[in-house]
């Protein structure tokens, strides 16, 4: 199953990936179960235990500078990855898109689950609305 939402944000594209891609921006704005460690320059180790399971998940986290975009994935499972694009707008803007992808039939994501569904969702939306609070914080209104 598929995830995807985007976000409309007051600021340039370099900007907007700057803060984005920053360590301490994404523990910010990133899910508050996600634990980062940064392991080289554009590389980035994740872990989470997300509510409703038991298993803690690890995962990494590229950033790729030149096309303004973070890319992810689980190292023990090849069904869940996920990416961030930041792109210009013609007014100075720029938009955000995220998204999610979950495999498989094994995780509640995956399946469709109604409940699974509306909280990655949320997460997202919560995601994006932090992502848009800290880049605000850093551009003159």
């Amino acid at each position: 199953m598929e995830y995807q939402a985007n976000r409309r944000i007051p600021a340039g594209s370099a900007i907007v990936f700057d803060v984005a891609a920053d360590l301490d921006a994404m523990r910010r704005w990133l899910p508050e179960e996600i634990q980062l460690r940064e392991i080289a320059d554009d590389l980035v180790e994740a872990s989470s235990t997300f509510a409703g399971t038991d298993a803690e998940h690890v995962g990494l986290l590229r950033r790729v500078p030149a096309q303004l975009r973070l890319e992810w994935g689980l190292r023990e499972r090849p069904d869940y990855s996920g990416w961030l694009q930041v792109e210009d707008q013609a007014d100075g803007a720029s938009e955000v898109v995220v998204h999610l992808s979950f495999l498989g039939h094994e995780r509640p994501e995956a399946r469709g689950a109604s409940r699974a569904v509306d909280r990655t969702n949320r997460m997202l939306e919560r995601s994006l609305d932090r992502l848009t609070e800290e880049v605000l914080r850093r551009v003159p209104q």
